[in-house]
């Protein structure tokens, strides 16, 4: 697993889209690829309908089916810290990476030839620098973290929620 990871907070995000234009913006992605993604649910259930934004990219999981699947070993996952990536120089295009994931994360870049996909900003995080669509962040929504960090905030905020309502 990733030392790292990027949680949203649902009910503060407007679905803006500057962690898109921002992640876009800052590596120069190729059209139609987006490392992150912010996908609109609606619930049909409440009236007038109520619509949510989550945010979704690379999980970096820890067997990543889409290292697994790269036949030449250009999908990657770095030692230090677990953050999956591609290594652009070795990667021939095949798609194969594409295939394996069950997001869809990693992405086609047709002027390119090439795989891309959201490694954290990995030179910023090197740079003692957070993503940038975490920093870009219209709502401050986002957040980059620890998993056992955004465990710890989910217990305290779930308790907090319950003592509410418990009142």
């Amino acid at each position: 697993m990733s030392k790292y990871i990027i949680t949203q907070n649902v009910a503060d995000c407007i679905g803006c889209r500057a962690c898109e234009v921002h992640c876009k913006d800052k590596n120069n992605s190729g059209p139609g690829a987006y490392y992150c993604r912010m996908i609109e649910v609606t619930s049909a259930e409440s009236s007038p309908p109520q619509i949510d934004y989550v945010y979704l990219s690379c999980f970096h999981c820890e067997k990543a089916w889409c290292v697994d699947a790269c036949p030449t070993g250009s999908m990657r996952r770095r030692p230090k810290d677990g953050i999956v990536h591609v290594d652009e120089k070795t990667c021939v295009g095949c798609k194969a990476c594409i295939t394996a994931c069950p997001w869809t994360v990693p992405q086609w870049n047709p002027e390119t030839g090439k795989v891309e996909k959201c490694d954290l900003c990995m030179d910023r995080i090197d740079e003692g620098l957070q993503p940038a669509c975490v920093t870009k962040c219209t709502t401050g929504c986002l957040t980059f973290t620890t998993p056992s960090a955004a465990s710890q905030s989910a217990r305290q905020t779930f308790a907090e929620q319950l003592l509410h309502n418990r009142r």
